[in-house]
């Protein structure tokens, strides 16, 4: 199932819920939108479809990396003194090298990296740990763990944290049932699913 169809999926989820609990127009918009996002968060994971689009490209940040390093390098040279030159041309040398290395799983393991930073600096929980998520996906194979009930578990305490710190009744439900869509949507009992969802990672690896 694609991206859109999750979405969609998960929109319709946040409507329902919106609608059973009597929210207002604005609310109903919010959670549908919420719900929506939500549902696409499993597909953080390597090779998920939506790792890819929130990070810059890996072969983009290698060449600005390298044209950087090569600046640092050409500046240390003709500019520098004394050991000056050495450590720059030896930074900037550091930095074309570790460049060739970079890979687009990194990119969103940077990514990650920087949310979490970002939650550290507003001191807020559920951003500090939807960072932490992002990285751990960026380290674990497509259909794994963030298809797991370990990953809906995590996710539904980034959702908890979200609901307290925002304020936006039932974005709690909201956002765990929209998660919980994809996992189901992507089960293999659905005729046009190849692959299924292992639930009981890491106890179990059978697909469902």
């Amino acid at each position: 199932m694609n991206g859109t169809s999750h979405m969609a999926i998960g929109a319709g989820t946040g409507f329902i819920i919106a609608n059973a609990t009597g929210a207002d127009f604005q609310t109903t918009l919010l959670l549908s939108g919420l719900g929506g996002l939500t549902a696409l968060m499993p597909d953080f994971d390597i090779d998920g479809k939506l790792s890819n689009k929130i990070t810059f490209s890996h072969q983009f940040f290698r060449t600005v990396a390298q044209i950087v390093g090569f600046l640092m390098i050409m500046y240390s040279f003709f500019q520098g003194r004394g050991n000056e030159i050495w450590i720059g041309m030896g930074a900037g040398t550091g930095i074309i090298v570790f460049s060739a290395f970079v890979r687009q799983r990194h990119m969103l393991t940077m990514t990650g990296i920087g949310v979490a930073s970002g939650g550290f600096s507003l001191q807020e929980i559920w951003i500090i740990l939807l960072g932490a998520f992002i990285v751990i996906a960026s380290f674990v194979p497509h259909r794994s763990y963030t298809h797991s009930l370990a990953g809906l578990a995590f996710f539904a305490v980034i959702a908890y944290q979200f609901e307290q710190a925002a304020g936006v009744n039932h974005s709690f439900i909201v956002s765990t049932a929209g998660y919980a869509s994809h996992l189901i949507a992507d089960m293999k009992i659905l005729p046009f699913n190849r692959r299924g969802v292992k639930y009981f990672l890491p106890l179990s690896s059978k697909e469902f």
